[in-house]
């Protein structure tokens, strides 16, 4: 029987993503899997052993929380948490051996007054290159925080160097900016002891090889999305979900009657109007309203009509090949035609990231590997 809502993800494909672009980095640089946001909708934990056995070493995250859900999925990886942490959260990072990005003193002396661990806290130092967000800006500072954390030996450990870059999905000048502004600061701190140095995410990674350094930091990338908005097939990567649902009900609609709130969708012929029960509660944005393709059985159909918290509508023709029951896709392959997320995300002028964290928890999630069962 058909669900409502059904994503299903291809954990083969994000396995051979994550090969895919350990295959393409420079050096002896390693693949860190960000996971963060439930790994963009399609599961963390499922989805970081996919990327781990694909030949990613270590994970990232934006939370305490979403390092503690790893943790409790007995992975063993080393997990990066690349957001602020707040002095009360603190001690989920260190029950959950997380390895921590600090900008600042206070957060450093926050971390050595914490009840000793059993392994030293590991600490990446951030430097703000352009980003504007997290980070000092001050290399000085930066260092000095660096100085302060191999200070706090054993119980600190310096772990890393990083950045983010503000444009490399686009503005290459300025990526450019970046790296000259961190180099330095990589080098500083290479001068004090082994360490790893990163700051390519999915863009850079594919963009700019000369920011690959010791590691990169892939996540759109590894859900088989391409960071530029462009098709992902042009990078060699894999699309991993599949977004469907169904026709529920299928009515004739004459000239001049509508479907959906407002009536932004008035018939202007005989034709046939399929609903499927999906909506923007389950992550199908309003702004596709009029502005979207389904596909079912083989074809593509215009969405018509408002999208609605529970049912969008969709044009079938006046002779309607598909009936009742037949499965409909929002992201994915039905037949010759294929719909992605990046289709979606350049309809409404947003980025791929948007579209897959937007579908909802009630959205049901299935994984397979080729078409087989398995997580």
């Amino acid at each position: 029987m058909a669900l409502r809502a059904l994503a299903r993800v291809n954990l083969a494909a994000t396995e051979r993503n994550a090969a895919r672009l350990l295959a393409g980095l420079s050096g002896d640089a390693r693949l860190c899997a960000v996971v963060k946001a439930n790994a963009s909708g399609h599961g963390a934990v499922p989805v970081a052993r996919a990327a781990l056995a694909g030949g990613a070493t270590s994970l990232a995250v934006a939370t305490v929380d979403e390092a503690a859900e790893l943790r409790a999925a007995d992975i063993q990886a080393p997990v990066l948490v690349m957001g602020a942490i707040s002095a009360q959260e603190l001690p989920v990072a260190i029950a959950a051996r997380a390895e921590v990005v600090a900008w600042d003193e206070r957060f450093v002396s926050d971390l050595d007054d914490l009840p000793e661990a059993s392994v030293p806290v590991r600490v990446h130092i951030k430097l703000d290159t352009g980003m504007g967000r997290l980070g000092t800006r001050a290399m000085s500072e930066a260092l000095s925080l660096a100085d302060m954390v191999r200070s706090r030996t054993p119980r600190l450990e310096l772990a890393g160097g990083m950045t983010h870059f503000a444009t490399a999905d686009g503005d290459q000048e300025f990526v450019r900016f970046q790296l000259a502004a961190f180099e330095p600061f990589a080098q500083r701190l290479r001068a004090g002891g082994p360490i790893v140095i990163h700051a390519a995410n999915s863009a850079a990674t594919l963009g700019a090889p000369g920011s690959h350094f010791d590691m990169v930091r892939c996540g759109i990338a590894l859900y088989g999305c391409d960071p530029f908005n462009q098709e992902p097939d042009t990078a060699g990567l894999e699309p991993a979900l599949e977004l469907s649902s169904y026709l529920a009900a299928v009515k004739r609609a004459r000239p001049g009657e509508s479907a959906g709130y407002g009536r932004r969708f008035v018939a202007e012929r005989d034709t046939w109007i399929g609903t499927l029960p999906i909506g923007y509660a389950d992550g199908i944005r309003r702004a596709l309203s009029n502005n979207c393709d389904v596909l079912i059985e083989g074809r593509r159909y215009p969405l018509v009509g408002t999208v609605s918290m529970d049912n969008v509508t969709v044009d079938l023709g006046p002779d309607p090949e598909a009936g009742t029951g037949a499965e409909a896709l929002l992201i994915g392959r039905s037949g010759a035609e294929r719909q992605t997320v990046e289709d979606l995300a350049n309809r409404i002028d947003t980025v791929a990231h948007e579209i897959l964290c937007g579908i909802s928890s009630r959205v049901p999630r299935t994984y397979h590997r080729d078409g087989e069962p398995g997580a």
